[in-house]
């Protein structure tokens, strides 16, 4: 499949003005632009929320060479010595002068081998060189690294969802348009409320629904919001072999959405003395969501759990 055919790559804003954002947040980097200067960088916040797009269409404006490498694929030390080094080493002959290492999903690099070892690297080349490091687990790149960077997180608030929703819908139209594919705007909305604050998603579920030529009513059907009503009357009744069936049936949705909706209905679901020991499980297994290989394994551990050690109403 070619790079282009991707929306997500296709319409990637190549400026800071396009980016999807929050104006405390906007503000900050459109005042490196304006200085033509990035300092180090630590860019943290839930998937696809655009941390990778902000940090190139950082380096774009202001014409830094940069090379971009991701922590999930290259991770060990090797990636430091034949690939960072030298690129930080080096001059740069054709871009502003200052040249920019972008480590994505830096939170998989290796806390005891290479993030020790950058510490050294950023001093060294300081001079020509400047690093941005992107990730969605700040508590997993090591102090050192904190230090060393100004920190930003991505985080959206309450009271900023409306407006950031509201851009992003007038974005996909953009994009839906060009793309000669039909819309309901009504059916873009909600298919927005359903993945917000994940952008990158929302274009990918919206190219994947337009593949047809239209997004209407029908698009729906297949993005039928889980209800845990259900699964609550499974686990109070404690028909495990159900909530595994109930858990297999409903496997698409992502974890943690399935994980905040049952955290949103305990006072509902239990006796108020088990709702503390429910979140306490509840925050365990989001965490271990986002080290796991099977993400079926642990919800269904989750819930378990919750079924053992929890009182229902």
């Amino acid at each position: 499949m070619r790079e282009e055919f991707l929306w997500v790559e296709k319409y990637r804003p190549k400026t800071i003005s396009e980016c999807v954002l929050p104006v405390r947040i906007e503000k900050s980097f459109q005042e490196f632009v304006d200085n033509k200067q990035i300092p180090n960088l630590l860019l943290h916040g839930s998937a696809g929320v655009g941390k990778t797009t902000v940090a190139r269409a950082l380096c774009e404006q202001i014409g830094c060479t940069n090379i971009v490498i991701n922590g999930s694929d290259e991770s060990g030390i090797d990636v430091l010595r034949n690939k960072v080094k030298s690129f930080a080493s080096t001059g740069d002959l054709y871009g502003s002068g200052r040249k920019m290492v972008i480590l994505d999903e830096a939170d998989n690099l290796n806390p005891s081998s290479t993030q020790p070892a950058l510490r050294g690297m950023m001093e060294e080349f300081s001079s020509n060189c400047g690093f941005i490091f992107t990730c969605n687990w700040p508590n997993k790149i090591i102090p050192a690294l904190h230090s060393r960077c100004t920190v930003i997180d991505f985080k959206i608030t309450q009271s900023e969802q409306d407006t950031i929703k509201e851009s992003f819908v007038e974005r996909v139209k953009y994009i839906l348009d060009t793309e000669n594919i039909k819309y309901e705007t009504d059916v873009v909305v909600e298919l927005t409320d359903k993945y917000l604050p994940d952008l990158r998603r929302i274009l990918n579920e919206l190219q994947r629904s337009g593949a047809s030529g239209i997004i209407d009513a029908d698009t729906l059907q297949d993005y039928e919001a889980v209800s845990i009503d259900e699964l609550c009357t499974l686990l109070k009744k404690k028909k495990f072999d159900e909530v595994r069936q109930w858990v297999v049936e409903n496997q698409e949705s992502e974890p943690t959405t399935l994980l905040r909706k049952i955290y949103d209905s305990l006072s509902d679901m239990l006796k108020p003395k088990s709702v503390p020991t429910a979140v306490v499980i509840i925050s365990d297994y989001s965490y271990k969501s986002t080290l796991v290989s099977d993400q079926e394994i642990n919800l269904v551990s989750c819930l378990a759990e919750l079924m053992t050690n929890c009182e229902f109403r």
